[in-house]
């Protein structure tokens, strides 16, 4: 800081120097700017305008440290161990050559319309602006525009008083606030329910930020908030029936019983509702939260920027950045905010295209703790919101004690997202009542802090005591709100026993789909072939004065055309054009994201065309017809997996109309987006009915590249998933598991997503050799009318008696094995793919087993060590549904999914191919 300041003062100076010696040297005696004529060329001014200039050079200095370092001295902490500083060396008018009685324009300051003054009423100003219950980081702006729109609007604040009737509505939902935390501690004393108790100005902040949202026309909020005050914020503005969350705490369910569903716990209650503002409508939706923190955060952006691109016509458009309609708002606790890599993640995401929001509304709720570790032990920085200056993002410090304070300073925060559509944070520095949770102990860790919390008043009622005080609230009144509240907080209890769970789900947009049931459906997924031939030469369309990379031209551009105009030979990209061109064609939307993308990690997808000139992208599948209403986006992202998967899974669940697509750069890049596939992806129907068709491709196969870039750990997928060993599947399980090993087979699963009326999570074990191996190629026919996906692919041969072993296996791994069995003759052997994990294609293995009447040996032959892939998942399965003992032939147990010596993985790579046809 001090090397900070010491530059500063450097440069000014310099300024200054330069000011005396150089700018000031254009003066006519006369008082006029301009050249004099000079033999000597000496330039100067009087000496009063030096000294003049000079000391407005030096008061510039002076406020420009306000600016900057006034939330040094602000009172922004309700709960501070020690005062805030009176006073720094950086603050003091000497250190700029000034004094008290100074006389001084106050040109660049606000001050209640004065045009001069003395040094000493200006810093009394400038105390109140910057160094009072709300402070300010602004200076880190990148555009003069910004810091200068900053300035003058917290300066013009000052001024503003809040009316009686604001002061009434601000008092009468903290009042709430606090009387529905009293009502639940005393109805369910042993309730955690992670109350608003401390924070309860929190209210202030949504409250301002809805009255402002109807007053600028926005139609709906999207949230994204933690757990705590979450109840109190559902219950007290967003319509939320407090007999849900009693019906709840008796041990109801939360869902009709017609649901297959498992719940979740009461802190992630949400609420979607038209709220009535002035006569305005807003829809604001809160959404579902896991328990791990921030995970939401980019999931609140994919579903805002999935609204904002379909708000205005209806209809999804890739070319639309974003819409004014829509707003996103993202609460955090201030040591998860500070700890969570995710948030780095989100912002890094915030201004990319295809990712950007027009800015979110950042609400710290800023308790001081994280669980029970204090604030400076908790982080490295000095506020927990100094990540937000990565991204430039202005701050605003505020004392949650002063609701009116946190009031006007989301006021500033709205109008600069309005006007700039960028990021901005507000820091409300509050407290925790009770601890982590109301359960919870926090003296053991935290003596001193809670003996200051606990011998305090209440935020609701030092403001309440604040309005009567004023003669703008009685205790009448106070009581009359505290009372009308428990007493409807009361009714809704002794109505929570006959309370029936309401159908919250299939609505709106999702109207005509319906959660999948327990049996297996089939469905026809082909395309006619005349429509599949004019995608496939469109796919591959530039305009003619584009320029095209040449290699593109010679062996993607033609190859393809020679491909389509066959009929035969279609790979993976050419099948991938064709499910994505189709799926256009009949009006849904594709997005495909990931690191990328657009070219594809093996540079086999080229769905997005570059001009080698000028940088222009051109995508050939946005141009199938003239009206078309599907479009497709290519999103690369960011190097990022969980806010990047967080964000498409946001997308996903806002319209079922949109394939959405997250391609890892290779299968076991998902492991750095865990998170969100064990909160979200797997469990978000059962945990709260919320459908996603999202798709996830996951490269996957051994080819030598290591332990790192071989295996997508399918076994993991397996295990999240909820299919049992010893029941035949439907389609009601929480995730499908797929590896396909033909194009055809790739899509007919993409076109599957979205033709049937139910959706649910894909994930492809994806090929890397295969895409552009000739065997595994397929031809139109695979694709057209009455074809569809075949979860088991068996062999057609002659000799079905003379068959005594069955080999099963799945993807690439099939191409290996079927070479192998050529080399060595072995017309005893049949080998089965097995192209769906789960579901479990129980009644199509028993078909296809059914054709060798004769066969003794079952064997699954995988590439995978023993104690990873699919055999794990596959034994149980086989022993109970199919009724056949399966051996395993693969590689032996490892503890890394590969081998990094080449000797050794091609020694594994010739056992797992031949002992298969030798056991």
């Amino acid at each position: 800081m001090y090397l900070n300041l010491y530059r500063l003062y450097v440069r000014q100076s310099a300024l200054v120097k330069h000011l005396k010696q150089n700018a000031l040297r254009n003066y006519h005696s006369d008082g006029a700017f301009g050249y004099r004529q000079s033999t000597e060329t000496k330039y100067c001014l009087p000496e009063d305008v030096v000294q003049q200039r000079f000391q407005e050079s030096n008061f510039y200095r002076f406020v420009t440290a306000y600016r900057q370092f006034g939330h040094l001295i602000a009172d922004t902490n309700p709960v501070s161990f020690t005062p805030p500083l009176s006073e720094i060396q950086e603050l003091t008018p000497q250190r700029y050559g000034l004094s008290a009685s100074d006389k001084i324009s106050f040109r660049g300051i606000i001050h209640n319309g004065q045009k001069e003054g003395t040094v000493a009423e200006a810093m009394e100003f400038l105390k109140l602006v910057y160094g009072s219950h709300i402070s300010t980081e602004f200076l880190h702006l990148q555009t003069e525009e910004e810091i200068e729109w900053f300035s003058t609007r917290i300066e013009e604040l000052n001024h503003e008083v809040l009316n009686n009737n604001e002061r009434l509505e601000l008092a009468c939902h903290l009042i709430k606030s606090q009387t529905f935390d009293k009502f639940l501690a005393n109805k369910f004393p042993g309730l955690k329910r992670y109350g608003g108790e401390g924070a309860e100005s929190m209210m202030a902040f949504f409250n301002e930020v809805f009255q402002i949202s109807a007053q600028d026309s926005l139609e709906q909020v999207v949230i994204g908030m933690p757990h705590r005050g979450r109840l109190n914020l559902l219950t007290g503005m967003l319509d939320f029936k407090p007999v849900k969350m009693f019906a709840k705490l008796k041990g109801l369910p939360d869902f009709p019983a017609k649901f297959k569903a498992t719940g979740d716990v009461l802190s992630h209650c949400i609420s979607s509702t038209n709220l009535n503002i002035k006569n305005t409508a807003l829809h604001v939706t809160m959404l579902y939260n896991p328990s791990h923190l921030e995970v939401v955060n980019p999931v609140s952006m994919g579903k805002t920027r999935a609204k904002q691109m379909s708000v205005q016509d209806g209809h999804y458009s890739p070319s639309r950045r974003w819409s004014d309609k829509i707003l996103n708002i993202q609460v955090h606790g201030d040591a998860a905010f500070a700890g969570q890599g995710i948030n780095q993640e989100c912002l890094q995401l915030s201004n990319v295209p295809h990712f950007e929001v027009g800015g979110s509304i950042h609400l710290i709720v800023n308790n001081q703790v994280g669980f029970t570790t204090p604030s400076d032990t908790g982080r490295s920085t000095r506020y927990c919101t100094d990540l937000a200056k990565m991204l430039s993002a202005p701050i605003l410090h505020v004392n949650g004690d002063y609701p009116e304070a946190v009031l006007k300073a989301t006021r500033i925060a709205m109008e600069y997202q309005r006007k700039f559509r960028k990021d901005v944070f507000v820091d409300m520095n509050c407290y925790r009542q009770w601890g982590h949770n109301e359960m919870d102990d926090p003296t053991f860790t935290n003596p001193q802090l809670y003996k200051i919390i606990r011998s305090r008043r209440t935020v609701p009622d030092q403001y309440s005591e604040y309005l009567i005080n004023e003669g703008v609230l009685t205790k009448d009144m106070v009581d009359e709100i505290t009372n009308q509240h428990y007493s409807w907080l009361s009714n809704e209890l002794s109505s929570a026993e006959t309370y029936e769970a309401d159908d919250p789900c299939f609505k709106d947009q999702w109207n005509d789909y319906n959660q999948a049931q327990d049996i297996i459906t089939t469905w026809d997924t082909g395309v006619h072939s005349d429509l599949l031939s004019m995608i496939g030469q469109k796919s591959v369309e530039y305009p003619a004065d584009f320029k095209i990379h040449p290699h593109l031209q010679k062996t993607y551009i033609k190859s393809r055309l020679s491909k389509i105009t066959q009929r035969s030979n279609i790979d993976w990209a050419t099948a991938e054009a064709l499910a994505f061109g189709s799926l256009l064609y009949e009006g849904y939307n594709v997005r495909i994201s990931g690191q990328d993308v657009g070219r594809g990690t093996f540079s086999h997808r080229h769905i997005m065309l570059v001009d080698q000139e000028t940088n222009n992208i051109h995508i050939p599948l946005n141009k199938i017809h003239s009206q078309q209403t599907g479009f497709l986006e290519v999103a690369n992202s960011i190097l990022s997996e969980e806010a990047v998967l967080g964000f498409e899974y946001g997308m996903s669940v806002e319209n079922p109309k949109n394939l959405i697509i997250w391609e890892a750069q290779f299968g076991d890049f998902f492991n750095g987006a865990q998170i969100i596939f064990d909160t979200l992806i797997a469990s978000g129907e059962a945990k709260w009915l919320w459908s996603t068709g999202i798709v996830i491709l996951l490269p996957h196969g051994y080819d030598g590249a290591g332990p790192e870039h071989s295996s997508s750990r399918i076994e993991r997928f397996l295990q999240l998933s909820d299919s049992k060993e010893n029941e035949i599947d439907g389609d009601n399980v929480n995730i499908e598991i797929c590896q396909p090993s033909t194009p055809a087979q790739y899509f007919h699963l993409l076109r599957r997503q979205m033709v049937r009326n139910y959706r649910k999570p894909l994930i492809i074990i994806a090929p890397k050799t295969l895409l552009r191996l000739p065997a595994a190629t397929s031809s139109i026919d695979d694709m057209t009318y009455g074809t569809t996906f075949r979860p088991v692919i068996g062999e057609t041969i002659s000799e079905h008696l003379a068959v005594d072993k069955i080999i099963f296996c799945s993807g690439k791994h099939y191409y290996s094995l079927k070479e192998q069995q050529n080399k060595m003759g072995k017309k005893n052997v049949v080998l089965i793919r097995i192209e769906s994990f789960c579901p479990f294609p129980t009644y199509q293995l028993q078909e296809e087993i059914k054709k060798f009447p004769n066969a003794t040996d079952y064997i699954w032959s995988q590439e995978e060590p023993r104690n990873m892939g699919a055999w794990s998942f596959l034994k149980p399965r086989f022993d109970y549904l199919i009724g056949k003992k399966l051996k395993y032939c693969g590689r032996d147990t490892l503890p890394t999914p590969a081998v990094g010596v080449g000797k050794w993985h091609q020694e594994q790579v010739q056992h797992v191919i031949t002992r298969p046809f030798e056991m």
